[in-house]
């Protein structure tokens, strides 16, 4: 479940590009990618503790974005950070659904090296696509 930063999409804020073969790993590989912008060894991040929750949305561009505001707001509001996650993404009458059960542990600077602190994620140049491959997401977000 492969993701890089790039480069020049933006100046103040960090962009990275996901990919992966199903839904599921696409958003893992965007989670994984988001939460490596703020803690720099996603290794250290030990599976002490599970959050499950859903998100639901009219598209695959707006239940990825919804995901990663999520574990956002877990982060905020609970000091959560993950570095495992359960996906099943499923088509819905109303759209999409996404179950999640994320793993991870409370974020302590010291055991953590912090890199950045992301605010929100950019609707600017947001995109989710089909490939080949699968799956692939161009997404900024403020730090």
């Amino acid at each position: 479940m492969p993701y890089k930063f790039v480069e020049g999409l933006t100046t103040a804020d960090i962009a990275f590009e996901a990919t992966g073969k199903s839904l599921e790993e696409l958003f893992t590989s965007a989670a994984d990618a988001m939460m490596n912008t703020q803690v720099d060894d996603l290794k250290k991040i030990e599976l002490k503790k599970e959050t499950k929750f859903t998100v639901k949305a009219p598209d695959v561009e707006k239940l990825l974005y919804n995901f990663l505001e999520e574990l956002i707001f877990y982060k905020d509001a609970e000091q959560l950070i993950f570095a495992k996650y359960e996906l099943k993404a499923e088509k819905v009458a109303e759209g999409y659904v996404l179950s999640v059960k994320a793993k991870g542990e409370t974020l302590d600077q010291k055991k953590h090296t912090l890199v950045a602190d992301v605010k929100a994620v950019s609707w600017h140049k947001f995109k989710v696509e089909k490939t080949k491959e699968g799956w692939k997401a161009i997404v900024i977000v403020d730090v």
